[in-house]
């Protein structure tokens, strides 16, 4: 059955020519299938179902590249403000050890990250997350598109003070879960909703062997998939590599020849020319823009610590490809892409540092290049009817002259009426219909009050969680 949503007021639409997307008022597009089969003015094919277009616009689908769904939700009004000292500030290795989802808590928090990516636009994400029970199924059941991308290392990190971070090493589970997450990869491929594909992830550079990160890309070219690290993302990951290997982070995995086309960096912020991370060298951008190598920006969760990448604008300007993702709560795209901006100009000292078409590139065909898709992220004959109606007649979006910009800086998922991922329409009228996003909102609720009960006795200080996390105002 062909639909065609008629006379929108305005179609993101992409440009082969060009390689770019357009604006294109007062123009139709067609699916079938699952897939775009026109995108342009005057529609005469069948229509057996049509859509009016009238105070729309149609965009594409923005693609995550970088989330941690089955985790992060959880740790809204705990680690907002909270960042160890001793540690430069970085939340990874004293406190969110401490706040863990339990099991039951687990396929809520997915829920409630996936319907607020769904709210705000998003129909592509890469969810990096340890394997849990029903994982492929819970994916489906949202009707996002997935990379599916479960992350496995050969040691665990923790401190016993607040200031070291200490490394436990078990190379052979380290293997054995790499091996556990390629049999994964595997099946959600095969996975009858026909959404699923995978991602290699080492989950990060100072917790994996040599041998396991070679392996993995190894893997990754193999099957034809992407491969992600998490790597420079912390002062302490900096210091840490630097000290076993003489080499930055992503000198290091450039020696080993981990950087290309199909590799993606989660963070990628300590550079050699990091003010914070000043090495001898200054060959870092050199190496991931030569490479081909991706650069997944997820500004939210290190803005929260006073942390930033330095900056969206000098990447770009020197080549490197740079994707976006929801690192944390909330699980807003919109809103995180008005924070790359933001962030970009201010470090930059420059409002002309970085552009929106930049930014809005960044969050869709800079995401699907980094998942080594061509089908996604552009609205174009023959690519997947993964779009997003946005009402430009409501009152943020107005003026309209540029509808882009006035979602991205003004009315955000506010104006985010319909998404469609496949043709299918999973969001309408700005509520997700494959989900139950506020019944899962409340399980997490209370699910949040058995992980704070459990805290204490997970904290090398044993502190209750009005210490560890102190909220905004007494309780009384």
């Amino acid at each position: 059955m062909t639909t065609v949503i008629r006379n929108a007021e305005l179609v993101v639409a992409w440009d082969a020519g060009t390689q770019s997307h357009i604006y294109l008022p007062d123009a139709d597009v067609a699916y079938e299938g699952g897939a775009l089969t026109f995108v342009g003015r005057g529609y005469k094919g069948p229509a057996e179902e049509e859509i009016s277009g009238r105070g729309l616009m149609v965009m594409p689908g923005l693609v995550n590249i970088h989330s941690h769904p089955s985790s992060e939700p959880l740790n809204k009004g705990l680690i907002d403000e909270i960042g160890s000292p001793g540690l430069y500030n970085s939340s990874l290795y004293e406190f969110m050890p401490i706040f863990r989802a339990d099991a039951e808590a687990v396929p809520h928090c997915v829920r409630v990250a996936l319907s607020e990516l769904l709210l705000s636009g998003v129909t592509t994400v890469a969810d990096l997350s340890m394997a849990h029970p029903g994982w492929l199924d819970l994916l489906a059941e949202s009707g996002l598109r997935v990379c599916i991308a479960p992350m496995f290392k050969s040691a665990r990190w923790y401190t016993k003070n607040g200031h070291v971070v200490q490394y436990e090493w078990d190379e052979a589970a380290g293997e054995k879960a790499m091996a556990e997450a390629l049999q994964l990869i595997e099946r959600a491929e095969q996975h009858e909703c026909g959404r699923l594909f995978g991602m290699v992830v080492p989950a990060q550079i100072d917790t994996c062997t040599d041998t396991l990160l070679k392996e993995s890309f190894q893997e990754a070219g193999r099957r034809g998939v992407s491969w992600q690290i998490h790597a420079a993302q912390s002062v302490v990951e900096f210091h840490e590599i630097t000290r076993r290997h003489g080499m930055t982070p992503i000198g290091w995995l450039d020696s080993m020849g981990l950087l290309s086309d199909r590799s993606i960096i989660g963070h990628g912020i300590f550079l050699d020319d990091h003010p914070s991370t000043k090495w001898w060298t200054d060959t870092d951008m050199k190496r991931l823009a030569e490479t081909g190598t991706t650069v997944a920006h997820c500004p939210t969760v290190f803005a929260r610590r006073g942390i930033t990448l330095k900056h969206f604008g000098r990447y770009k300007r020197s080549g490197v490809n740079m994707g976006l993702g929801t690192d944390t709560y909330p699980h807003n795209m919109l809103d995180e892409m008005r924070l790359v901006a933001y962030l970009a100009r201010t470090q930059a000292n420059d409002p002309r540092s970085m552009t929106t078409t930049e930014l809005f590139d960044a969050a869709t065909i800079g995401g699907a290049k980094a998942l080594g898709r061509e089908d996604i992220g552009r609205l174009a004959a023959g690519c997947r009817a993964d779009f997003v109606l946005v009402d430009v007649t409501h009152p943020m979006m107005r003026p309209a002259r540029d509808p882009v910009r006035s979602l991205v800086y003004a009315a955000g998922d506010r104006a985010v009426k319909d998404v469609f991922v496949d043709g299918r329409k999973v969001v309408a009228d700005g509520e997700v219909v494959t989900m139950d996003y506020r019944q899962a909102a409340a399980h997490l609720h209370e699910a949040q009050k058995r992980v704070i009960g459990n805290a204490p006795a997970q904290d090398w200080a044993h502190r209750p969680v009005e210490v560890s996390s102190p909220p905004t105002f007494r309780w009384q």
